[in-house]
């Protein structure tokens, strides 16, 4: 997957700040901190999550859907795959 490896780097520093969010959540628990701060951390992870989904997305459709060098074959299975995937992350 090429395109994933040509934005490595961004994607690690998302998933990063993602795993940074969570430890805060963490952190608020254990410290029983306020309520409205815990879940204006935890409102901040699904936002961050729902941004590196969107980013996934993004490239898949359009290195395995929209491609113009791909087949028939190649362009539906990347279709079902991103399908797949929504499904599952809507859940």
């Amino acid at each position: 997957m090429s395109h994933i490896h040509e934005h490595k780097d961004d994607l690690l520093n998302r998933v990063r700040r993602i795993a940074g969010q969570v430890q805060a959540v963490e952190k608020a628990l254990e410290t029983d901190a306020d309520c409205a701060k815990t879940l204006h951390l935890v409102a901040a992870i699904r936002g961050a999550v729902n941004g590196l989904m969107d980013q996934f997305i993004d490239a898949h459709a359009r290195e395995h859907v929209a491609h113009p060098d791909l087949s028939n074959e190649e362009r539906a299975q990347g279709v079902e795959e991103l399908l797949q995937a929504i499904r599952r992350y809507s859940k």
